[in-house]
């Protein structure tokens, strides 16, 4: 088997790797746009005199454009085609780097940082929608993964250029080149990736899936032939073809519509893998960061640079999910994340129990700062290596191709609304229990085990319509 797993990758032209590469930059941006914000908050704070509350809403308005973006794409993508929503993520973030850069007040730039978020939304759902339609089977996880791969770039180039930036001007609110603070020029960087996603998505084909949906056979036959010549193109076109027509004799006719509480079955995995994606609390997890490096020895001034080499680690993990989902399959790698994931929580919430003070005074006695520095790393490596990169790939082959981008976005629409509550509401509960907090964690990492376990198929090596009549047959026999 191996060696006719590798025979098939050898034969997958270049030009499929290509594209599924010019997919992912919408995921760079995804990753620059939603982190670039952080080297910038507190010279915004300063520029606009803002409170901690106004502060707040300011980053976290975002991750609901973000969510209205995703839900939003669906549509978008449906109707006019994969392609068309690209063009218009990226015109989105162009026109949000340009606006937050010049903002000359508070709401001004609160606008700016909405648009941004739906740009982020669109991205987060068009990136593995297109990615695995225009994917081979036995490479699909690998293609897929790389959405993952580009948003944990775009957030390490984020990160360095805030850096760089600040490090140039001598502060983030510091005037840098042309008079324009350097905190500004963070935001104006994103003007460059917007630019390179849209010229990138006026050379992609649309995806043949979509295609056939308008009746185009013959496009969706050139495109087919062109990035997997060695595959048989009239078994594609006739497995997409029979899935609309199942779909118009179920009388789904393309509606998220079902019989579990309203939506169908499949469409409630892909919205509970989004959350437990969120709920385990990645995008939270190192707020408190700075605390864990000082209560080993590290000082402030050293945080940032401790975020980038996390950002690296974050990559270089994501780099060992796509070496291995390909040849040991989904469920594995995702069940392996949970235990990691709900052991090291946990091991964070048993170190916390023990810690000495409050506030930004909180302290590790004796081996339990190392004990928590060690947990930190490995929840990031469980989490990169697994629920990071792998939901992404189920994501964009396990929806029915008639409601594919649709049920996408509304998953993604999920996940964004998950990280808005995780990410408001860490402070308070971090104010009340830390422990408690990564306790909470741990237990949704735990759920995230038996989720799996119970209600996720393997789907390693099938073509999209495999993966998806798999889905929906193990959701009828729990309806």
């Amino acid at each position: 088997m191996p060696t006719a797993q590798e025979q098939k990758t050898a034969q997958i032209p270049q030009r499929v790797i290509w594209l599924a590469l010019a997919g992912a930059v919408g995921g760079f941006l995804f990753g620059f746009d939603s982190s670039v914000v952080n080297g910038a908050v507190d010279a915004m704070k300063a520029e606009f005199a803002l409170s901690e509350a106004v502060t707040g809403f300011a980053v976290a308005i975002a991750l609901l454009g973000c969510a209205a973006g995703a839900y939003l794409a669906g549509k978008v993508a449906d109707r006019y085609g994969r392609i068309p929503a690209m063009k218009l993520g990226a015109l989105l973030f162009l026109v949000s780097a340009i606006g937050t850069g010049f903002a000359f007040s508070v709401w001004d730039l609160i606008f700016w940082r909405l648009v941004g978020g739906l740009g982020i939304g669109l991205a987060s759902v068009i990136a593995p929608a297109y990615i695995s339609e225009i994917s081979p089977r036995q490479v699909r996880g690998r293609l897929a993964s790389l959405q993952q791969l580009a948003i944990t770039t775009g957030i390490f180039a984020a990160l360095l250029s805030d850096a760089l930036f600040a490090t140039s001007a001598g502060g983030a609110d510091q005037a840098f080149w042309l008079g324009i603070e350097a905190w500004r020029w963070m935001f104006l960087a994103a003007a460059v990736p917007a630019v390179v996603y849209g010229w990138v998505a006026y050379t992609l084909p649309e995806s043949p899936r979509f295609l056939v949906f308008l009746g185009k056979e013959e496009e969706a036959r050139k495109v087919f032939d062109s990035i997997a010549p060695a595959e048989d193109t009239d078994r594609h076109i006739r497995e997409i073809r029979e899935a609309i027509e199942e779909d118009k004799l179920a009388g789904q006719k393309g509606s998220l519509r079902g019989k579990t509480f309203g939506l169908q079955a499949v469409v409630w995995v892909g919205i509970i893998l989004s959350v437990l994606q969120q709920f385990v609390g990645i995008n939270v997890i190192f707020y408190y960061s700075t605390t864990l490096w000082k209560a080993v020895g590290f000082q402030e001034k050293d945080s940032l640079a401790i975020s980038v080499a996390t950002s690296v680690t974050n990559i270089l993990v994501t780099l060992v999910a796509i070496a291995l989902v390909d040849r040991i399959g989904r469920r594995p790698i995702l069940l392996a994340g949970s235990v990691g994931m709900a052991v090291s929580l946990g091991a964070m919430a048993l170190a916390f129990s023990s810690a000495v003070g409050s506030g930004e005074e909180i302290s590790l006695p004796g081996a339990w700062g190392p004990v928590a520095l060690v947990a930190a790393n490995i929840f990031v490596v469980s989490f990169g290596a697994s629920w990071g990169p792998l939901v992404w790939v189920l994501l964009g082959e396990i929806f029915p191709s008639r409601i594919r981008a649709r049920a996408l976005g509304l998953a993604a629409a999920a996940q964004w609304v998950a990280n808005f509550a995780i990410t408001l509401s860490f402070p308070v509960m971090a104010a009340g229990s830390l422990p408690l907090t990564y306790a909470m964690y741990a237990l949704f990492a735990a759920a995230s085990f038996f989720f799996v376990m119970f209600k996720v198929p393997e789907t390693n090596g099938m073509s999209l319509e495999q993966a998806e009549t798999l889905f929906v047959a193990k959701g009828s026999k729990k309806a």
